[in-house]
C-alpha cells in the first residue's frame, strides 16, 4: 500500500502545480542576473532571494537532485533525501521527503533547501529558521520541466550549463519524436502506476509524452473526478482493449509481461496478445528531471516496433 501511497501524493502534487508553485519557484531569475560562476547575486527566483551562491544544498526531491547534478551544481549538495536514487554519487541521507523534519534539515545548515512539495507546512517551518525554501513542484508539461532547470541554474550559479541541459533535452526529445514512422492508425495504450490499476491520463505530464508519441490513452474517459491518475477497473480495461501496456511498477511491485498475462482476462488484451507490455524503470518513469528524454526513448522505440 506503501506504493499506492506515494501515488496519490504524486497526484496531489502535480495538481498543486497547475495553480503556481506557493512559496518556492516557478518565477524568473532577476533579470540580467550573470550564469555560472560569474552569477551576480543576490539572485531572485520566484519567492526565494539568495544574497550569495548557496554551499550547502539540501534536495529533498527526487528529481531535483537529478536536476541540481545534471546542471553541475552537485558539489553544492551536502544531502538528498531517502528516495533520491540517481546519480549514485548524491549524498543520500535519512531526510524524508515525505515527512520532512525542520529540525533535523535545519542540523545541515543548508544555505537552500529544494522541495517538491508543502507536506506539512515544510517551507513555512524553514523559512522560520530564516533557511531559504525552493518549491519545484510537480511538473505538468515538459516546460514545467524546463523552467524548473532554468530556476535552480539560476539559484546555484549555474544557469549557462541549466540552459545547455534544456538546450540537449528538447533537442534529443524533438528528434526522437521527429524519427517516429508514420502510422495509419494511432495506437491506443495503458500506463501502469501500480497493480491496483491506478494509472494516468493524457493531461498529466507522463501523458503528455506518450502524446508526443502519437498514442491515445485508454484511461482519459474514465478520468471523472479530473484528477488526472483515476483507478481503472480490470472489466473496463480489458473491453478497451489497448495496443501497447506500459508498466512503471516493475520494481516497486515485481510487475512483468509474464504477471500480467497471468492477470484473470488479460491475456486476450491486444497488448499481451502481440507481445507489446512494456516494462519501464520505475524511478525514470516517475520523475520529471533530465533522464525525461530516457523515458521518452522507451515509448518511441516501443511504437517503433509495435506491429502496423
Amino acid at each position: 500500500m506503501r506504493r499506492r501511497t506515494l501515488v496519490i501524493l504524486a497526484a496531489v502534487t502535480a495538481l498543486a502545480g497547475l495553480g503556481g508553485c506557493g512559496d518556492g519557484g516557478g518565477g524568473d531569475a532577476t533579470p540580467g542576473a550573470a550564469p555560472s560562476s560569474a552569477a551576480a547575486y543576490p539572485v531572485t527566483v520566484g519567492a526565494v532571494t539568495l544574497d550569495k551562491r548557496p554551499e550547502r544544498i539540501i534536495s529533498l526531491s527526487p528529481t531535483a537532485t537529478e536536476m541540481l547534478f545534471a546542471i553541475g551544481a552537485g558539489k553544492q549538495v551536502v544531502a538528498v533525501d531517502d528516495q533520491s536514487t540517481f546519480p549514485p554519487e548524491a549524498p543520500k541521507s535519512a531526510l524524508s521527503g515525505f515527512k520532512p523534519n525542520a529540525e533535523a534539515i535545519a542540523a545541515y545548515n543548508p544555505d537552500l533547501v529544494v522541495i517538491s512539495n508543502d507536506i506539512d507546512k515544510i517551507a513555512g517551518a524553514l523559512k522560520a529558521l530564516k533557511i531559504p525554501v525552493y518549491l519545484g513542484a510537480a511538473a505538468s508539461t515538459l516546460d514545467d520541466s524546463y523552467r524548473q532547470l532554468a530556476d535552480l541554474g539560476a539559484l546555484t550559479g549555474h544557469g549557462a550549463e541549466a540552459a545547455a541541459v534544456v538546450r540537449q533535452l528538447t533537442d534529443d526529445i524533438a528528434k526522437l519524436v521527429k524519427d517516429l514512422p508514420p502510422r495509419p492508425k494511432k495506437l491506443t495504450y495503458y500506463y501502469e502506476l501500480d497493480p491496483t490499476l491506478y494509472t494516468v491520463t493524457s493531461k498529466t505530464f507522463v501523458g503528455s509524452l506518450f502524446a508526443m508519441a502519437g498514442l491515445v490513452n485508454v484511461a482519459d474517459a474514465a478520468d471523472r473526478a479530473g484528477t488526472g491518475y483515476p483507478q481503472l477497473n480490470a472489466e473496463a480495461l480489458v473491453k478497451a482493449n489497448p495496443d501497447m501496456i506500459f508498466l512503471a511498477d516493475t520494481k516497486c511491485c515485481q510487475q512483468s509481461a509474464a504477471t500480467v498475462r497471468a492477470r484473470a482476462g488479460w491475456a486476450g488484451i491486444t497488448a499481451v496478445r502481440t507481445g507489446q507490455v512494456v516494462t519501464l524503470d520505475d524511478d525514470i518513469a516517475s520523475r520529471w528531471g533530465p533522464r525525461v528524454v530516457e523515458l521518452v526513448r522507451s515509448i518511441v522505440d516501443a511504437v517503433a516496433k509495435a506491429p502496423a
